[in-house]
């Protein structure tokens, strides 16, 4: 298996792009068994990094302040890892 990146260094966009090349190389079946093991275990962690990222982007969106309008007039601040 090729050098992999540090998965909390990744951006959502490469950590996804890495999670379908894992499946896709567990759907084939070619992998052998100890291969496939580390490479579910890369991919589970790829999953929660993605869920994370969008956790994060979501907690912005949510904390957007909204005057009596309806229209954006700010942000409030959030914890995000």
């Amino acid at each position: 298996m090729e050098a992999a990146t540090a998965i909390e260094e990744m951006s959502f966009e490469d950590a996804l792009k890495e999670l379908e090349r894992i499946v896709a190389r567990l759907e084939s079946g070619d992998e052998p068994l100890d291969n496939s093991i580390a490479l579910y275990e890369r991919g589970s962690q790829l999953r929660q990094r993605c869920a994370d990222r969008l956790d994060a982007a979501q907690a912005r969106i949510e904390a957007i302040k909204l005057d009596s309008d309806g229209r954006p007039v700010g942000t409030t601040s959030f914890a995000a890892s």
